[in-house]
Order: structure tokens, then sequence, then C-alpha cells
């Protein structure tokens, strides 16, 4: 699927990874590009038509899908890391991070795939994470929701076949963005990601791997658990 032409969607477009999408999906050509944000008054990127949305709302989920009828593309990027362990964090803290990363991701996907149907089927990339696959002391919570939302990824593509809706996956170890600040170690730039997703999505790809990490974690799930150290 080709981006030129194309009406897209981000979700979570006012920073960072989301910020990063929209610049280079305008720059490769995208008809239209919608940025959903909780206060879309900080999307500041030109020609990115604001809309305000959370995604663990169903009433903002339900109104910014109504706004972007026309959309052909949608980014599922918003998300966000707690860093919660599951037997001592906070359990409204990891449900939080369950109802953003897993059912918000859904809620958009549910909302938006009628739209996708109507206008020929078009295609859904869902940011995940090399945390889909391994966890570290402190990643408990997320690791878990980035794996649940690896496998809804899965089912999603199966049941959207039919209406002929691409559905991509793509998964990074550490992007530098506000996220990812305090963590000392290799990142990719948010730029360099978006532009490596978009490559495989264009290319028909169902699962984009960003980077070595993440290449290596995928590697490492045919081994016993616990074998792959970052």
């Amino acid at each position: 699927m080709n981006i030129a032409g194309q009406v897209a969607f981000i979700s979570g477009a006012n920073r960072g990874i989301g910020r990063a999408f929209a610049e280079e999906l305008l720059r490769r050509g995208a008809a239209k590009v919608y940025g959903g944000a909780r206060d879309p008054r900080l999307i500041a990127t030109e020609g990115v038509v604001p809309i305000a949305l959370d995604i663990t709302d169903p009433e903002s989920t339900r109104a910014a899908a109504a706004a972007a009828g026309d959309v052909t593309l949608l980014v599922n990027n918003a998300g966000i890391a707690n860093g919660q362990d599951l037997v001592t964090g906070e359990l409204s803290r990891i449900r939080e991070e369950l109802e953003t990363n897993l059912i918000g991701t859904l809620a958009m996907t549910r909302a938006f795939a009628p739209i996708l149907a109507r206008n020929g089927g078009g295609g859904i990339i869902n940011v995940l994470s090399a945390a889909s696959w391994m966890v570290f002391p402190g990643s408990g919570s997320y690791a878990v929701s980035k794996a649940a939302a690896w496998s809804m990824t899965t089912a999603v593509r199966m049941e959207l076949a039919d209406q002929g809706t691409q559905v991509t996956g793509t998964h990074v170890g550490l992007v530098d963005t506000e996220l990812t600040a305090d963590v000392e170690m290799e990142k990719m730039s948010p730029t360099e990601f978006a532009q490596i997703t978009l490559d495989g999505f264009e290319q028909g790809l169902d699962e984009v791997i960003a980077d070595d990490v993440t290449r290596r974690v995928k590697a490492a799930l045919a081994e016993p658990p616990g074998a792959f150290e970052l």
C-alpha cells in the first residue's frame, strides 16, 4: 500500500514517535494527516489536522472517527509506560497501562475499521515494542500490555482480511523520546523509526522489526525462557 494519496489518522501525534510519523507521512505525499491528542493545541506540525482524542474514552474515540470519515490509514501510536512490577506494583497503574495500550488501541481499531472498509480497505499500523517478547525488572506491566497488543494485532489482521485491510505491527527497542529520557542506552531517532516502519508498510509486511535489539529478542523466543540478555 503506497502512502502517497492516503488519508492518515495518528493517535498521540503531538510529540515523539507520533509527530515523526506525521512528518514522514506528509513527506511521502499523504493527501491528509489527522493528528489525535488529548490537547489538540499541542499538535504543531504544519499540515496536520488536529483532533481531540483520548483513546481510553469511548465517546472521544467515536467522535474522532466521526470527524475523520475519509481515513484510509490508521496509525495506533498512543501509549503509556507506567513502569510497574506485576507483583508489587500499583494495580491501578497496571490497569491504566492495559486500558491504554491494549483496550484503547483496540477501541480505535474498532471505531475506524468500518471507515477503512468503506474507503477500500486501507491499512492499520500498530506501534508495538521489543517488550512484546521480553521483560526486565520494572517493565512487567508495560511488557504485558505490549504482548497483549501484539496478539491483538495478529487477531485483527485475520478478522479484517476479508475487507482488504492491511494490518502491520511494528516493533522497536528504544526510541529517543520523552518516554525514554532517563534510560542510558542506545536509542533510535523517532524519524528513523517512522521511516523504517513506513518502508515496511509500503512493502506489505505484516511485521516490521526496526532494530537489531528487537531482532535478537525475537530470535531468542525459540530459546529457553530467560535466555535473552540486553
